[in-house]
C-alpha cells in the first residue's frame, strides 16, 4: 500500500510516485503533528524534524510551558483558544461560550480506495489508485470527534486531505471555523503564488515574497470569485517553470474561502485552506456531523511544470467524471455576442444554417429566451419558453437545428430572481434578503434562498422541465452576482451563519440531480464568466466558461493562469468577432483560433455577418481542432514562455503520453523591428527520438529540440500565432 504505518515510532508515511509525507504521534496526550513533505523517502525515521527534543519539550516532560509548546509545535490539524497563536484551523463556540479546544490521536484506519463526501464534490478513486487513512482524533472535554482524512495517489503526485467533525458530547455546539488542511513548516524563503483578477481578466498569476505574518487569497463573496482563486503555492526562490520546490493548495469548493500562509515569530510557515470563517456559523446536534471540503496537495521538486502535471493529470483522472470525461467536445457556436436579447427563431435558424455548412456541430442559445426576458433586469425565475420570439416553441426550434445535423443547446441562470418576475411578485421572501432592509441589487437581481429545499425543488423542475420537453444536449450554467444581505427566511436565528455553505450545498445537489436524470448532458458552468471556475464545479461539469473576455491576446493572461492548475480540456474557449465585444482589439481570426485551440473550441459571434475571408476560413479552424483536439485534450502541457512575463510572446505546448507527438502554439503579440528568428526550447520529448515538423523535411532528435532549441521564424505584425507539429520520424 502507499499508506504505512510505523508503530515503533509512531510514524504514519504516505507516498505518490515521487512525493512522502509524514505524520507523527506525540507524547502522552498523542498530539498529531507533521513531519515532513517532499521528495520521496525510502526511509521513515524521521521523527526529530519535530523538534520534540528541544526546549520547550513535550507538555509530558514540561509542562510549565505547555503554551509555548503549542506556539511552535508542527500540529497537523492545529485548533485554537490554548496557546497556539498562530491561526488555527478550528474553532468553536460551546453552549456555555467556551471557545478553546484541542486534538487528541485515538486510532486510526488505513484502506484501498477513497470514499465520497456526503454531499460534497470530491476526487475518487479505487484501491488500485489509492490509498485512504483516517486519524480518528477527539477532544473529550468538549465532546468533539475528529476524523482527519488523507489519500495518497498511485498515479500522480496528489493528496487529499479533508475533516470530519462529530458531536460526541451531550449537548450542542457551533462551529465558528472548520479548514480542512493545514502543512506546518520551516521558511524556505519562499515566494508566494496566488491567482488574482476581476470580471473579463481572471486569474493572472501573481507572484511575491512571502513575509512575516498573515498572507493570501480570500473570497467571501458566496462564490471561489472572479478576484481570487482557491489556489495558493509556497515556491522556493529558485523555482521556475523545470526547477525548485513547489507547496500547493487547490481547493475542491466554490463558495467562500480562505488560502493562507503565515509565517511566526520562529519563521516557520503554516499553511493552510478552508472555508471562510465571514459569517460561518454552523449548529452541530449531538451525534451530527459536519464533512468540510477537501483540498488537493501537491509538491513538486521539478518547478511548477511538475505541479502542473500533478494537478492536471489527478483532474482528468479522479475528478472529472461522466460521458464527457475523456470525449472531444462538439464545436458549438453560441449566440450571445452575435445578437444578445435580439433574436427570434429565425434569426437562430439562419445562424444555425450557415454554422452547419461550415461544420460546426451545436447552436446554443444564450440568455433572452424565457418570460418577457428582453433586457437584462427581469424574468429571471421565470423559466417558461417566450414563443413571442420562439415562433412554433422550443421543441420546433430545436428539431430544426436538428434537421441540419446539429446539436442543440441552451443556457440557463438557476439560481437567480428578478424582482421583476412573475416569480418574485408570487414568492418575495425567495431571494436571500434581510427582513425590513432594503435589498442589494446587482445586474437588477436577487439570488435565491437555496438553503430551502421547497426552493431547490422548484429550480430543478423548472429546468429539468424545459430539458424533457426537447432535445437538448447541452447546458450553460450561469451565475451572475454575488451573495450579499445574508439572511434567510426560514433558518432560525441560531442558523444563519449556515447559510452561505447551505447555500453552495445545494448548488451541487441541483447539478448533481441533472446529471443524473440527463447523463448524456454536457454541463458547462460560468459565472459571469469564470467566477466559479474551480474544482468543486469540475466534478459535475467538465468544462467550465474561462472568461467573458474572448479577445484572444487578454485570454493568453487568463489562460495561462488558469491552465497552471486545470486541463485545457477544462477551458471554455471560443473564437469572438472583432472588434472585440470587451476591449476592443482587432486580432486576425487565424490568431483567434488557434489561442482558442488550447481549450474546448467554439465561436461566439454572427456567422451570417462577419467578413467572408474569416468565414471561409472556419472549416479550416474545424478540420484543425479535430486533428489536435486528442492531443491537446490528453497531452500533457508544459509552459515555454509568458507573455504576461515578457510583454512580447507566448508559448506553450503539449505532448502526448507516449512522447511521439507534440504541439507547439506560439503567439507573437507585439514585433520588433530588425530581429530575425527567436529561439524556443521544448520540452519532455524523448531525447533519444527524431522528430519531423509536419510541412517540413528537416529532422531534429529530441535532445536538440530540448537542449539547443528550435527557431521560430519572426513574423510579420503583431497579434501573429503558429502552431508547430511535431511527430516522430
Amino acid at each position: 500500500m502507499s499508506i504505512t504505518y510505523f508503530e515503533k515510532e509512531r510514524i504514519f508515511k504516505l507516498d505518490t510516485p515521487n512525493t512522502s509525507y509524514m505524520i507523527g504521534l506525540v507524547d502522552e496526550e498523542n498530539f498529531v503533528g507533521h513531519i515532513y513533505y517532499g521528495k520521496r523517502l525510502a526511509g521513515h525515521e524521521a521523527g526529530y524534524l519535530m523538534r520534540t527534543q528541544e526546549p520547550p519539550f513535550v507538555p509530558s516532560k514540561n509542562n510549565r510551558e505547555r503554551c509555548s509548546f503549542y506556539d511552535c509545535f508542527p500540529f497537523e490539524y492545529p485548533t485554537g483558544g490554548l496557546g497556539d497563536y498562530r491561526d488555527s484551523c478550528f474553532s468553536l463556540r460551546t453552549a456555555n461560550g467556551n471557545v478553546g479546544s484541542s486534538l487528541s490521536y485515538v486510532s486510526h484506519k488505513i484502506y484501498g480506495g477513497k470514499p465520497a463526501l456526503e454531499g460534497l464534490p470530491a476526487t475518487f478513486g479505487e484501491a488500485d489508485t489509492c490509498d485512504t487513512l483516517e486519524l480518528i482524533c477527539e477532544d473529550k472535554h468538549a465532546g468533539i470527534e475528529y476524523v482527519l482524512i488523507y489519500t495518497a495517489f498511485k498515479d500522480t503526485d496528489a493528496i487529499t486531505r479533508s475533516v470530519r467533525i462529530r458531536n460526541i458530547g451531550n449537548e450542542p455546539f457551533y462551529l465558528t471555523k472548520v479548514y480542512s488542511a493545514c502543512i506546518d513548516m520551516d521558511n524556505k524563503d519562499f515566494d508566494m503564488i496566488t491567482l488574482h483578477g476581476s470580471w473579463a481578466r481572471e486569474r493572472h498569476i501573481q507572484r511575491k515574497t512571502l513575509g512575516f505574518g498573515m498572507q493570501g487569497a480570500t473570497s467571501f463573496r458566496g462564490k471561489s470569485s472572479h478576484q481570487n482563486h482557491p489556489f495558493l503555492a509556497l515556491v522556493t526562490k529558485n523555482t521556475t517553470q523545470e526547477t525548485g520546490e513547489v507547496y500547493a493548495m487547490n481547493f475542491v469548493y466554490s463558495g467562500n474561502f480562505c488560502a493562507q500562509a503565515e509565517v511566526s515569530q520562529f519563521d516557520s510557515v503554516r499553511m493552510a485552506m478552508g472555508i471562510h470563517t465571514e459569517n460561518f456559523c454552523w449548529k452541530l446536534e449531538c451525534g451530527k456531523s459536519f464533512q468540510a471540503p477537501e483540498v488537493v496537495m501537491v509538491y513538486s521538486a521539478t518547478g511548477l511544470d511538475g505541479m502542473t502535471t500533478a494537478f492536471h493529470r489527478l483532474y482528468k483522472k479522479h475528478l472529472i467524471r461522466g460521458e464527457y470525461k475523456d470525449k472531444k467536445r462538439p464545436i458549438l457556436i453560441n449566440n450571445w455576442e452575435a445578437t444578445y436579447f435580439n433574436f427570434d427563431t429565425e434569426k437562430l435558424l439562419s445562424i444555425a444554417r450557415e454554422a452547419s455548412k461550415l461544420g460546426i456541430e451545436m447552436l446554443v442559445m444564450d440568455d433572452g429566451w424565457f418570460g418577457k426576458r428582453n433586457s437584462d433586469n427581469c424574468a429571471l425565475g421565470d423559466w417558461y419558453v417566450n414563443e413571442d420570439k420562439l415562433q412554433g416553441g422550443l421543441k420546433y426550434l430545436v428539431d430544426e437545428v436538428n434537421k441540419l445535423g446539429m446539436k442543440f443547446g441552451i443556457w440557463f441562470e438557476p439560481e437567480m430572481i428578478s424582482p421583476d418576475s412573475d416569480l418574485y411578485r408570487e414568492h418575495p421572501d425567495w431571494a436571500i434578503a434581510i427582513p425590513g432592509r432594503k435589498a442589494t441589487e446587482s445586474r437588477q437581481q436577487y439570488v435565491l434562498d437555496l438553503s430551502r429545499p421547497e426552493i431547490v425543488d422548484y429550480v430543478y423542475e423548472r429546468v429539468a422541465s424545459v430539458l424533457r420537453s426537447a432535445n437538448i444536449e447541452y447546458v450553460k450554467w450561469d451565475m451572475n452576482r454575488e451573495l450579499t444581505d445574508l439572511g434567510s427566511y426560514c433558518l432560525p436565528a441560531d442558523r444563519q451563519g449556515e447559510l452561505y455553505h447551505r447555500y453552495v450545498l445545494a448548488v451541487y445537489e441541483l447539478q448533481d440531480r441533472l446529471t443524473k436524470e440527463f447523463p448524456h448532458l454536457l454541463l458547462e458552468n460560468c459565472s459571469g464568466g469564470g467566477a466559479r471556475f474551480d474544482p468543486g464545479m469540475l466534478y459535475f461539469s467538465p468544462q467550465i466558461w474561462c472568461s467573458d473576455d474572448a479577445d484572444a491576446i487578454e485570454r493568453l493572461s487568463i489562460q495561462e493562469g488558469t491552465a497552471l492548475i486545470y486541463p485545457l480540456s477544462t477551458m471554455g474557449a471560443h473564437v469572438a468577432d472583432c472588434p472585440n465585444h470587451t476591449v476592443g482589439r482587432v486580432t486576425p481570426f487565424e490568431t483567434r483560433g488557434i489561442v482558442a485551440l488550447a481549450g474546448t473550441f467554439g465561436y461566439e459571434l454572427d456567422v451570417t455577418k462577419i467578413p467572408q475571408a474569416d468565414r471561409d476560413m472556419i472549416p479550416e479552424q474545424v478540420a484543425m481542432y479535430h486533428k489536435y483536439n486528442d492531443l491537446v485534450r490528453q497531452g500533457d502541457y508544459y509552459r515555454i514562455a509568458s507573455y504576461s512575463e515578457n510583454h512580447q510572446y507566448d508559448c506553450w505546448e503539449v505532448v502526448s503520453e507516449d512522447k511521439k507527438e507534440a504541439l507547439v502554439t506560439y503567439v507573437q503579440v507585439l514585433n520588433r523591428p530588425n530581429f530575425k528568428s527567436r529561439r524556443i526550447y521544448l520540452k519532455e520529448l524523448d531525447a533519444n527520438k527524431l522528430y519531423r515538423i509536419e510541412g517540413e523535411e528537416a529532422v531534429y532528435s529530441g535532445e536538440l529540440l530540448m537542449y539547443a532549441g528550435l527557431q521560430v521564424p519572426n513574423p510579420w505584425g503583431d497579434f501573429q500565432a503558429r502552431l508547430i507539429h511535431l511527430i516522430e520520424a
